[in-house]
C-alpha cells in the first residue's frame, strides 16, 4: 500500500492526525484535505513540513 500517516508536528512533539491517507488536496484558503482511503476527510490547517513517503509519514505544522 502507499498511503501514508499524517502528522502534526507542535513542540516538537508529533501528533497523529489521520491514517491511511490517500489524498493531500491544497485548498484555496490555504488549509490542506486529506482523504483517507475509505473516503474520511479532515482539513488541515499548517504548513506542509515533509512528505516522506518510503516511510509512509507525512508533516504538518502548526
Amino acid at each position: 500500500m502507499c498511503e501514508a500517516n499524517a502528522y502534526m508536528v507542535r513542540e516538537g512533539e508529533e501528533i497523529l492526525l489521520m491514517e491511511s491517507v490517500d489524498l493531500v488536496q491544497p485548498e484555496p484558503d490555504g488549509t490542506f484535505r486529506l482523504v483517507g482511503i475509505f473516503g474520511d476527510q479532515i482539513s488541515v490547517k499548517g504548513r506542509l513540513k515533509r512528505m516522506n513517503l518510503v516511510d509512509h509519514r507525512i508533516l504538518f505544522e502548526a
